[in-house]
């Protein structure tokens, strides 16, 4: 059995073979991908876990919004070179934000040093807040982005609880162990013999809110009560 996690590993795995057991965990709808015939009968040699962080934009948008609700103009940081991603991402950001009367403006990001200009110029310009788009990259450079977020004092939103363990402000997103989790469970159940076709993809259903009270703080911020009494993680 192959275990791939992420895009790039799945489509080198579905191109290196048709036959050995392949075991995915995305990010994104492996239906809409190509990977599989749908998520509920896979067909081919190939399953997994969906853990939709793209899927929850708008939700996430609304956290934020919430915690800073004099925020009129916000920026979306996207990684140009996750194209695909980067459009759902954005799509969804534009239509929250229409209904929520916010002005949205988009910041692109490649390097580490993109993701330094991209704070300085928020700042700069004096966004109210910054939403950092689901990708890998993003999720390789979020202690970078904490610290970026506290050295600007800029309310920002990731899609990993992670990012508010190294001081960032909130998260919204699918349990990502979670995930892991159920991809064990799966490759057992395909290791004793059954087969990827007949094992529907898994979409997470568990989500988590991260808030660090502490962060909101330094910011000047009050998390709404309601918003605590939903959070998942509250970090004080």
């Amino acid at each position: 059995m192959i275990l791939a996690v992420g895009e790039p590993a799945t489509f080198a795995a579905k191109a290196a073979t048709t036959t050995i057991p392949t075991l995915f965990i995305l990010a994104e709808d492996p239906s809409r991908l190509g990977l599989v015939s749908s998520v509920a009968h896979p067909g081919g040699n190939m399953t997994g876990i969906n853990f939709l962080a793209a899927e929850v934009t708008t939700k996430r948008l609304e956290f934020l919004r919430q915690l800073v609700p004099h925020a009129a103009r916000i920026a979306v940081l996207v990684n140009p070179s996750d194209a695909a991603r980067a459009e759902v991402t954005l799509r969804d950001a534009e239509a929250a934000a229409r209904t929520m009367g916010l002005q949205i403006q988009v910041l692109n990001a490649d390097t580490a040093d993109e993701i330094d200009t991209a704070f300085e110029k928020s700042a700069r310009e004096h966004l109210d807040a910054l939403f950092v788009a689901a990708t890998p990259f993003s999720s390789v450079h979020l202690v970078q982005m904490a610290q970026l977020a506290a050295f600007y004092r800029l309310p920002t939103a990731h899609y990993q609880r992670e990012f508010t363990e190294a001081g960032g402000l909130m998260s919204y997103g699918s349990d990502i162990p979670e995930a892991f989790r159920q991809a064990g469970i799966y490759g057992g159940r395909i290791l004793k013999g059954e087969k990827p076709a007949e094992l529907p993809v898994v979409q997470s259903s568990k989500f988590e809110l991260s808030i660090n009270v502490r962060t909101a703080r330094m910011l000047g911020l009050t998390v709404p009560t309601q918003l605590l009494a939903t959070a998942d993680r509250v970090i004080d």
